[in-house]
């Protein structure tokens, strides 16, 4: 049983549809060190960030194991747009308010912790089956 994920950060994200209208939908985004997880709003009035919406349960979780990279940073009219580039090349849109730490420097900043822990966690991992598979082969060899 593992402990649940550290929250890094929690808001509101947009999140463009893969339809064919391609539609802006508001997002309930947790940020973890495992990844992004996207809540739908269940509120039928629109305003997902009113202090009355629910948001569902179930979500929607973008792992960092899955996650290339975020790309295409842009700002328009007081948002910021971002895309992050799944390891399968699928391609995610998103846009948020452009105050304080931007979203997508925040999720690229996670994502980049979490390759780093990674590399190390296998560096650690080759360094000790070398030293056990070294030291027996020497051992042998007296």
């Amino acid at each position: 049983m593992s402990l649940p994920a550290k929250v890094m950060r929690d808001g509101l994200l947009e999140k463009r549809s893969s339809g064919l209208l391609q539609l802006w939908k508001k997002k309930r985004c947790v940020l973890t060190e495992e990844g992004l997880r996207l809540h739908n709003c269940k509120s039928s009035g629109g305003g997902g960030d009113a202090p009355g919406s629910a948001w569902s349960s179930k979500a929607k979780e973008l792992r960092f194991e899955r996650m290339a990279t975020v790309d295409c940073v842009e700002y328009k009219r007081g948002l910021v747009y971002f895309t992050v580039v799944m390891v399968t090349g699928k391609e995610i849109d998103f846009r948020c308010r452009q105050e304080g730490t931007a979203w997508n420097a925040e999720i690229a900043l996670a994502l980049v912790r979490y390759k780093n822990l990674q590399a190390v966690q296998t560096g650690r991992n080759r360094h000790l089956s070398s030293t056990h598979l070294g030291s027996t082969g020497e051992d042998e060899e007296l």
